[in-house]
């Protein structure tokens, strides 16, 4: 993945100057793109009234300007999505010329098709909503399904954690080691991780049992005994499928376990989970704020700020974001 230190040509763009907000989601990750840029945030306020109401007001006038709004949409979600419908409809009416919405973590994505009787597909209501109230683009990483990118109505750019991930690893080099996935349904995305590594790759084959994201593990395909198991998810939330996916591998005889995923969700029970299990190591972006809460010494945490931060200004300039992935 090819990054500049920071951003070239901030004037060369038919929508003017680059005006960088960020959402009260993630403000220390909204520093790190801006700090990449070579900018500063723009100054707002942000106001919750004792009634909850949501008020935004900006420092400065976007008139014309190409504007990145910064919002990961983490706990609590409803908060951070209305906040963000405020911040797009408070730009547009101060007529920004382009506004670009970066979303480092989508909530409901899990929610993208109708897989029971008589139940919503949230994600394109907050596709619609985002749209709606009026972005132009937008920017994410790690969708859970790539059905997702058809729900928006305007163009975007769905970026990929994997790079950092497997680097990562490629650097640490275990010994011995294979791929796994916790789902068959992430194949795809396990075999370009095991591909960028040069290992061997298994799956975890399961069952859902319900809407609490339980799950019930039936098997190993592949070979881990006797092998250092890294084990690839995009997002880990209860943990439920992590904590069954390393007890099923263990039981067929796996050394060393690492886990790494892009969005460190972790609620409910997630870090008491982790906390017991045998992981050498789990390793996760920031894409999600990393609180004191959900911080374990086994922990590391790799910062999404410097490639959100690129993509930004390819997409001021009007470059080819794929080019930097070889693409």
């Amino acid at each position: 993945m090819r990054v500049t230190n920071h951003i070239r040509d901030l004037g060369a763009n038919a929508y003017g100057g680059i005006k960088v907000f960020a959402g009260s989601s993630h403000p220390e990750l909204a520093e790190e793109i801006a700090a990449h840029l070579g900018l500063k945030l723009t100054g707002r306020d942000c106001i919750k009234f004792p009634n909850e109401n949501i008020f935004w007001r900006l420092h400065e006038s976007v008139r014309g300007q190409d504007v990145f709004l910064i919002q990961t949409l983490s706990s609590p979600v409803s908060d951070h999505i209305m906040e963000l419908l405020i911040a797009i409809d408070c730009l547009r009416r101060d007529s920004a010329a382009r506004i670009t919405v970066v979303m480092p973590y989508m909530a409901y994505a899990r929610s993208d098709k109708k897989d029971q009787p008589r139940v919503p597909i949230t994600a394109r209501l907050l596709a619609d909503m985002i749209v709606t109230a009026g972005a132009d683009r937008y920017i994410t990483v790690d969708l859970h399904a790539g059905q997702i990118q058809g729900f928006f109505s305007i163009p975007g750019d769905e970026l990929t954690g994997f790079h950092l991930l497997s680097e990562y690893f490629v650097e640490r080099k275990p010994d011995n080691a294979v791929i796994v996935t916790a789902d068959l349904g992430f194949a795809k995305k396990g075999r370009n991780f095991a591909a960028k590594l040069n290992l061997p790759m298994a799956f975890v084959e399961k069952r859902r049992t319900g809407n609490d994201a339980q799950s019930e593990v039936l098997s190993v395909i592949g070979e881990v005994d006797r092998c250092n198991v890294v084990i690839v998810d995009d997002e880990i939330s209860t943990a439920g499928s992590i904590e069954n996916t390393v007890k099923t591998v263990k039981k067929a005889g796996a050394r060393d376990v690492y886990v790494c995923a892009t969005h460190g969700v972790f609620v409910g029970p997630a870090i008491e989970r982790l906390r017991v299990l045998p992981i050498k190591e789990i390793v996760i972006t920031n894409t999600v704020p990393p609180t004191p809460e959900r911080l374990l010494p086994n922990m590391k945490y790799l910062s999404v700020g410097p490639l959100l931060g690129e993509v930004i200004s390819r997409v001021h300039q009007g470059r080819s974001v794929g080019e930097m992935f070889n693409e």
